[in-house]
């Protein structure tokens, strides 16, 4: 569980129980046969936008193909009850199950996609299976009827026990997406959604993370297709796997506030009886009126609350008070880290490394060594090919010659999380942060990318914000964070894993003097504890304070390298940094 989240959940977990409650006690004064319908199509809807919301909510790969899932329950449950005589009730997991095993196939490729690519071509895979059903000849499927034992296969003469059905299959959908909400998968997700390259950076594997809640997620949505198919008793390809069935879950969960187990609740519960109570009453003079209430309702919450109504009603009348100060015994729980290098020894070998973008050559044959212990200062001028370095270093890039070897193993062709796993913690040169999250939980991100249990993240998190001088903040948001706390929070979160070597692109970029001062001062409080760094930076003062050997770059070929004063006098470093024309009038 993620620290502090036992009170969330719990007070959750009570609004979950009223509020299930109050609904099965409304349900039962309903006596209209339709409304009764639609008693029970709202936590249907409701869990079908929940599912959404873990892979698109939580971890911002937005779907607009999940409908997938939802008819792949639907045509399971229907064609095992129809060739089987195969109970709903083993149907639904059954088509769970299926779900799964379609999720991976389709995550597999897709994944290589991301933003608009993605969110568009999984809206492919719901238009191939309907247009695959239709040419098999399922065009239209009818439950069967039992008279014996209806209740074994989900059939009521009282309609509102289908609402009780419902309700209960969405407590359980409520109840796993708190789990994850507040548990590391929710975090992880959470940090993917916000910065994909900060999570990958901090150790996590994002394409695993992003599979598992696209299967979780699919295979919520087949729990609700499976029972909508009960409900309905009749199934088509169009009903289940059509344009409307993919839009509703993103319209009900923007609705109702992405990223809030509450959200996709309330769009449905909302949504759902307006549309179609529309329906009954204007569907005849106004044919699609719920495509026109979904319509209408995306443009009036972008516009009045582009949050949702979960976040806009709770940032305005219920906003979340400070969490309280970290105890000072937390820090100390952390487990206790690897023993750092012997001082002095070689920790990392880089030789002939170049990477050209076309006919650029932006790194060149460059070759450095990095002692345990040291702080190696690159510098250059832009475009000089630093950061390029970096990027290559820590998996970014891929490089086209050359190899990097830290303590004895390859850096290169591995994934930016693996090389976080290798013991390199990474900042960048602007500032890559979860703006959302607290503070704590942005350095938890970086415990959690280094493999360590919950209680062990939590407690490392809690010492690297200890080391940097930021355990006050531990509770405020990152978004509200200052520039010299968001290069310490940054730092704190490389810190949160233990690596061997820090590589750090211009943590002083954007800070005043005295905030450079603050920030130097941690530094030197890390050598002193054995830390290795390799920093880039132009500040050439702080530079010269913190730094024990320099590389230059230049053009992305190493210009100079050497003791600071020696490189600093070096002409062709003034000229690679000045130019020829003020060098000379130096020497004049």
């Amino acid at each position: 569980m993620r620290y502090g989240s036992a009170p969330r959940l719990k007070k959750d977990l009570v609004t979950l129980a009223i509020v299930s409650v109050a609904y099965l006690a409304a349900a039962t004064f309903v006596t209209n046969s339709y409304y009764q319908l639609i008693m029970a199509l709202v936590p249907i809807w409701a869990l079908f936008s929940l599912s959404w919301n873990i892979l698109s909510g939580y971890g911002g790969q937005l779907s607009f193909g999940h409908a997938s899932f939802f008819g792949i329950g639907a045509y399971v449950v229907t064609l095992a009850l129809v060739f089987w005589n195969l109970t709903p009730w083993l149907g639904i997991p059954l088509g769970m199950i299926v779900a799964g095993f379609a999720a991976v196939l389709i995550g597999l490729p897709t994944f290589r996609l991301r933003g608009h690519y993605f969110a568009l071509s999984m809206l492919a895979y719901p238009l191939a299976i309907l247009y695959f059903l239709q040419y098999l000849g399922f065009q239209e499927m009818s439950l069967p009827m039992h008279r014996e034992h209806p209740a074994a296969f989900l059939e009521f003469t009282d309609p509102r026990l289908y609402t009780v059905v419902s309700v209960g299959l969405l407590i359980i959908g409520i109840f796993i997406c708190m789990l994850v909400e507040n548990s590391r998968f929710g975090l992880a997700l959470l940090a993917i959604r916000q910065n994909e390259l900060a999570a990958e950076a901090a150790g996590i594997n994002t394409r695993l993370w992003k599979m598992r809640a696209l299967v979780v997620s699919g295979m919520i949505a087949a729990a609700a297709g499976g029972f909508y198919a009960c409900v309905l008793l009749v199934v088509t390809p169009d009903s289940v796997f059509g344009m409307l069935v993919s839009a509703q879950p993103v319209v009900l969960t923007l609705f109702g506030g992405v990223a809030s187990v509450w959200g996709p609740v309330i769009g449905a519960a909302i949504l759902v009886p307006l549309a179609e109570s529309l329906n009954v009453e204007l569907g005849n003079i106004l044919p699609g009126i719920q495509g026109v209430v979904y319509g209408v309702a995306i443009i009036a919450i972008m516009l009045a609350a582009p949050d949702g109504l979960f976040w806009t009603i709770r940032d305005r009348f219920f906003r979340p008070k400070p969490a309280a100060p970290l105890p000072v015994s937390l820090a100390a729980a952390a487990p206790a880290p690897d023993k750092p290098p012997a001082a002095g020894s070689l920790l990392l070998k880089v030789e002939g490394l170049s990477r050209a973008f076309g006919g650029l050559r932006a790194v060149s044959d460059v070759s450095f060594e990095v002692h345990a212990g040291e702080i190696l200062g690159i510098i250059g001028p832009n475009g000089a090919g630093k950061t390029t370095l970096f990027n290559l270093l820590s998996g970014v890039l891929s490089a086209d010659e050359g190899t990097a070897v830290l303590s004895g193993e390859s850096m290169l062709g591995r994934k930016v999380h693996q090389v976080c796993r290798m013991g390199v913690g990474r900042t960048f040169q602007v500032v890559r942060s979860f703006p959302r999250l607290p503070l704590l939980d942005n350095v938890i991100v970086g415990a959690y990318g280094a493999g360590l249990s919950d209680h062990d993240a939590i407690a490392c998190a809690a010492r690297a914000l200890d080391r940097v001088g930021l355990t006050a903040q531990a509770g405020i948001a990152a978004g509200q964070l200052t520039n010299k706390q968001l290069r310490l929070m940054e730092l704190a979160r490389a810190l949160a894993s233990s690596p061997k070597l820090l590589l750090l692109d211009e943590t002083l970029a954007g800070l005043g003097r005295d905030e450079c001062d603050d920030v130097l001062d941690v530094l030197q409080r890390l050598r002193t504890e054995g830390t290795t760094v390799v920093i880039i930076e132009h500040t050439m003062h702080a530079m010269m304070r913190i730094a024990d050997r320099f590389v230059v770059l230049d053009h992305g070929r190493v210009l100079a390298s050497g003791l600071p004063r020696d490189v600093v006098e070096d002409r062709t470093v003034i000229e690679a940094y000045l130019g020829k024309k003020w060098a000379a009038k130096q020497d004049a």
